[in-house]
């Protein structure tokens, strides 16, 4: 190895012991004669020090930032008032007896610091450059996090004898939700191979064959247009298993998902919070509610089953209450009812519970008094 120590490693008690690091210079500072270098590797930045006859001796005078470079030194403690609280090895520096410089770094389309606002396009163009950005919210530590999660869901499938079976990548085309991306077949023109979009068949032929549970971290590839939530290729935990039911399948969901949770310190408690789908469309109106969203739906359907009001004359009739809702200007409220035409409702009927009790709004004068009296109490509404 070319280094003894990682940088990131280095704490107080290293002092004393001579180390070896490598990395890339993330930040110079000169003062009187003497260089202070951030040096940065995949586990963390250390602080060394260098004296400028120590640069001329590595031929690194014009050492800055990205170059990438061995230093050998000695650890010490950093001089009283000096600790930086906000590193991991901010108690301690390496005064440097030997510095090399292993690449140089010509200049650069950005700075690699997390500091810096850096366009998608020039890190994507620099991929390189942008996956060596710290920070626990940068690329490159996304990419560290996923390898982890990977090899959690790994331990967990493995703990419970599930078996790794890698299926083939190059196979022929078997449509599902979005067109296959073909290669041409260089022994038989004409013909050509589809890449997966997913491992369907094949886990299915598995379990055919008395592997009976099956994962594979799949590759996929799916030839659609390009949106937020859609991917040409993406990667997903693929999992198959004979005689289980139901119960088999969320307890196993849950296990994975905690034990990828706790990665990021989240503790989780199983069993999950479980509800049906008729519940959910009963409760929020949609299959995949978010929970703290505490505005439910609350159904009127009986309630208005007599009523000559042709909107509410309808298979399923239902309200939200929104607290505070009656001192919103028009402007807002007529907002709102656009912003329900455009995503294909007819409108946004409302009733506002004015502070008297009273009902107000273009609706309320549409109901009955027996109606318009028992309302608030149906929904839950206050003034």
């Amino acid at each position: 190895m070319l280094r003894t120590h990682e940088a990131g490693t280095l704490r107080a008690d290293h002092a004393g012991q001579t180390v070896t690091l490598t990395g890339w210079v993330a930040r110079r500072r000169d003062h009187g004669g003497v260089a202070f270098l951030d040096l940065r590797d995949a586990s963390g930045v250390a602080q060394v020090v260098a004296r400028d006859e120590v640069l001329a001796q590595g031929g690194a005078h014009d050492v800055r930032n990205e170059y990438c470079v061995k230093v050998t030194g000695e650890v010490r403690e950093r001089p009283e008032g000096n600790a930086n609280p906000d590193l991991p090895t901010g108690d301690i520096e390496v005064l440097v007896s030997e510095l090399e410089v292993l690449n140089a770094a010509a200049p650069l389309p950005f700075q690699i610091d997390e500091r810096v606002t850096v366009g998608e396009e020039a890190r994507l163009k620099h991929r390189y450059l942008d996956l060596r950005r710290p920070g626990d919210s940068s690329a490159g530590s996304a990419i560290r996090l996923r390898s982890k999660v990977n090899a959690a869901a790994r331990r967990v499938l493995g703990d419970r004898d599930f078996v790794e079976i890698e299926t083939p990548t190059l196979t022929r085309s078997t449509p599902e939700g979005a067109r296959d991306f073909l290669v041409p077949a260089r022994l038989a023109p004409g013909s050509w191979y589809a890449l997966p979009q997913s491992p369907q068949l094949f886990k299915q032929l598995l379990m055919v064959a008395g592997m009976e549970r099956y994962y594979q971290i799949a590759r996929c590839y799916r030839d659609e247009d390009f949106r937020a939530d859609r991917q040409p290729e993406f990667t997903q935990l693929d999992i198959e298993m004979s005689f289980v039911e139901q119960a088999d399948v969320i307890e196993l969901g849950e296990a994975v998902v905690r034990e990828i949770w706790s990665l990021i310190g989240v503790d989780l408690t199983t069993p999950f919070l479980q509800m049906t789908y008729n519940e959910a469309m009963a409760r929020y109106g949609s299959d995949k509610p978010d929970l703290r969203f505490g505005n439910e739906l609350v159904e009127c359907t009986d309630y208005f089953k007599d009523t000559t009001f042709r909107v509410f004359q309808a298979e399923y009739v239902g309200a939200v209450v929104m607290p505070g809702g009656a001192s919103q200007p028009r402007k807002q409220l007529d907002a709102w009812q656009e912003w329900a035409k455009q995503r294909g409702a007819r409108g946004l009927a409302y009733v506002l519970v004015q502070e008297d009790g009273e009902l107000g709004g273009p609706v309320a004068k549409n109901l009955t008094d027996a109606e318009r009296t028992g309302l608030a109490a149906q929904v839950g509404a206050q003034p």
